[in-house]
């Protein structure tokens, strides 16, 4: 889900402010706690996890007119850890218009009982395969070169630790979705094929803002994934208020072929909207817990009287294991497959927090003192000055 993004006057000159805020460099912040930390895998590849149920942590944000390294930070929509190198990378939906298409690299500090401290090391400008940045739609307009960016996800390569990630394409510019393999410097790569149903057509393909917005490396980095946010014009409707409807899961293997797409349901709105005003729900992020189990976060944005939305956060627990492989069906209107089975993990408008965002990033992070897996969720501000960029931390129980 896209809200529109709009600057406010006051948050335009605040973007030209260096912040002081709690953003600081390597070297000048240390991590407050090092138990987060302690009991990391030994091993560089881990095979599996568990997931029970989730207890929060804490929350931390970054300000609206926060300025890092020359550059405004939100649009937040992606983020993953690294346990090896103890990385945190978060990738900007910036389509360059305030600054190059960029991701950031990171601290989290936090434990089983509290989330401490965000801080910022370094951002840095994504580039395509001619070695230039990612142009935005107005140069795009001039000269027609290269490809107008709108990023939703990027994930660490388990196996390499390059960055891999995905861009939503835009319809309007005739441009496909995109899956981009770069060194951690930003350099290009590689790129995986778009599955044929995506192309675009004559009710055929992606939505607008509705396409790639989740990937994610299955634990031992055998095959990588990518969700669609909500289902393609050929595979019906998108949900409403009474019914859902059934976006994409693709599986690849390491060579970029596609070995399976798997028909994930997406929730009906949870919400009506008041009258004349819009609400939507879909898919913003996915992760692996093993080979054929994710974590899927559903997000719906549900618009009041005054025009503000509130956010409905759900993440389920999905298993493709008695799902029909639906790779050579272009349309799913038939009706005829068994899409993956999906429950209840979570709904985080239960926490009761202060603000729930438009939560778009999930990934795990590391072991908790405890011995659990921990899971860190990042939202999208949209670069709008009603909105935040938070991150919520959670202790993950095994089952």
């Amino acid at each position: 889900m896209k809200l529109t993004k709009l600057l406010t006057g006051g948050t335009v000159a605040n973007l030209l402010l260096i912040s002081q805020l709690s953003i600081a460099s390597a070297e000048t912040v240390a991590p407050s706690q090092v138990s987060v930390n302690e009991y990391e895998h030994q091993k560089t590849v881990v095979e599996h996890h568990s997931v029970g149920h989730l207890s929060f942590i804490g929350e931390q944000r970054i300000a609206n007119d926060a300025i890092f390294n020359g550059t405004p930070v939100g649009g937040l929509s992606g983020i993953d850890y690294d346990p090896q190198t103890k990385k945190w990378i978060m990738i900007s939906d910036d389509r360059s218009d305030l600054a190059p298409a960029r991701f950031y690299t990171g601290q989290l500090n936090y434990d089983s009982s509290h989330f401490n401290s965000v801080n910022l090391i370094d951002a840095t400008t994504l580039k395509q395969p001619d070695g230039t940045p990612y142009p935005n739609r107005s140069q795009y307009a001039t000269n027609q070169k290269g490809v107008v960016p709108d990023f939703e996800s990027i994930r660490f390569d388990p196996r390499t630790h390059s960055l891999w990630y995905t861009s939503e394409g835009d319809r309007n510019l005739e441009l496909v979705p995109l899956i981009h393999q770069a060194q951690q410097n930003g350099q290009y790569l590689s790129s995986f094929q778009i599955p044929a149903q995506f192309t675009i057509g004559a009710n055929h393909g992606f939505r607008n803002n509705l396409a790639l917005e989740g990937s994610s490396f299955s634990p031992n980095g055998e095959f990588y994934f990518t969700s669609m946010e909500a289902p393609l014009f050929q595979d019906g409707n998108i949900p409403t208020v009474d019914a859902g409807g059934y976006s994409r899961i693709t599986k690849y293997n390491r060579q970029g072929h596609i070995l399976a797409q798997y028909a994930y349901p997406v929730s009906a709105i949870p919400a009506k909207p008041w009258e004349g005003k819009s609400a939507d729900n879909g898919v913003s992020e996915m992760l692996t817990i093993n080979n054929h189990e994710f974590l899927m976060l559903e997000r719906s944005g549900v618009q009041a009287a005054d025009g503000s939305y509130s956010n409905y956060i759900r993440i389920y627990k999905v298993d493709t294991r008695q799902a029909s492989n639906i790779s050579q069906m272009d349309s799913l209107l038939s009706g005829d497959f068994k899409p993956v089975s999906k429950e209840l993990v979570l709904n985080l408008n239960t926490l009761h927090l202060p603000k729930l965002d438009n939560i778009e990033g999930m990934t795990w992070g590391p072991k908790l003192e405890n011995g659990h897996d921990s899971l860190v969720l990042i939202s999208d501000n949209n670069f709008n000055s009603t909105q935040v960029t938070q991150f919520l931390a959670f202790d993950v129980y095994p089952k």
